[in-house]
């Protein structure tokens, strides 16, 4: 089958409706990057396609400690906030730039592993997903969005809109490992943030991608950090809780044995950036 149409809508509204009158015979499609080589190869075989280029859902709007961020908002827009330097630095180590040009915030969310490289810094951020439809708006946590491997809480007339991100003090950091220094799929990709009263770790939030049907929040290792100084026993202690955190999975790029192993390695490298950036700042006073 080929795609007989393609629609491309002017305004949320108009989004809305034409994928309440077409239903599963419609294809939603952001920036394409998955879509478009899905469709070539005969394995999504969508009757019409829906490009939401044109919806106004590309926007930036910051309000009350937070940041806004229209789902069409390419991954190329985001390299240059520096309000969210972890953000930017997901968007830097996602592809390349002809493709950071095209991709969305809101497509990478349903990028499955091991890419969504965003959403790995999106869920250690802790930020909210806007979901829209013919019922209205709700906002739900990112963590609560994804259900399984292709899978979301999101209704099949819904469409995700917006992304809140919180704006807060704190570190973070951001480590890829993959086969290649730049432009590669992720063996796996560590997410931190971590808020600071002296030398202890007051809170933290580390998320992991390509480890498992998507990303997943380590909250065993976040555990073994926090009230602590982040020295070598607890950030050894983290590394050694994450690995049953996991759920690896094998594919071209790696094994499941082996993305077990790179995990707690990968995060162990993440949490000593932290900790020599935190020693800088106690002993500068």
């Amino acid at each position: 089958m080929t795609v007989a149409d393609y629609v491309l809508p002017h305004s949320l509204p108009e989004a809305i409706d034409l994928l309440r009158r077409h239903g599963p015979r419609l294809l939603v499609m952001a920036g394409g990057t998955v879509a478009i080589p899905l469709i070539n190869e005969g394995i999504s075989q969508p009757e019409i396609v829906m490009g939401l280029r044109r919806a106004g859902l590309d926007r930036f709007e910051a309000t009350d400690g937070e940041l806004r961020v229209g789902a069409m908002t390419t991954l190329t827009a985001l390299t240059g906030r520096a309000d969210l330097p972890l953000l930017a630095e997901a968007a830097r180590h996602t592809a390349s730039w002809p493709i950071r040009n095209l991709a969305t915030i809101g497509g990478n969310l349903f990028t499955p592993p091991p890419g969504g490289d965003v959403a790995v810094a999106l869920l250690a951020l802790d930020a909210q997903v806007t979901a829209t439809g013919p019922r209205g708006e709700r906002t739900l946590p990112i963590g609560d969005l994804w259900t399984g491997f292709m899978t979301t809480a999101l209704a099949s007339d819904e469409l995700v809109t917006s992304i809140h991100v919180p704006i807060r003090s704190g570190q973070t950091a951001f480590h890829k490992f993959g086969r290649k220094a730049a432009n590669t799929p992720a063996v796996v990709t560590v997410a931190a943030w971590l808020a600071w009263d002296g030398d202890r770790v007051t809170e933290a939030r580390i998320a992991l991608g390509a480890v498992g049907p998507h990303p997943i929040r380590a909250r065993a290792a976040e555990a073994a950090i926090v009230g602590t100084p982040l020295g070598i026993d607890t950030i050894g202690a983290a590394a050694a809780a994450v690995v049953d955190e996991i759920e690896p999975f094998t594919d071209a790029i790696a094994t499941d044995w082996y993305r077990r192993r790179v995990a707690p390695v990968v995060l162990r490298r993440a949490l000593d950036e932290l900790a020599g950036r935190a020693a800088k700042e106690v002993a500068a006073g």
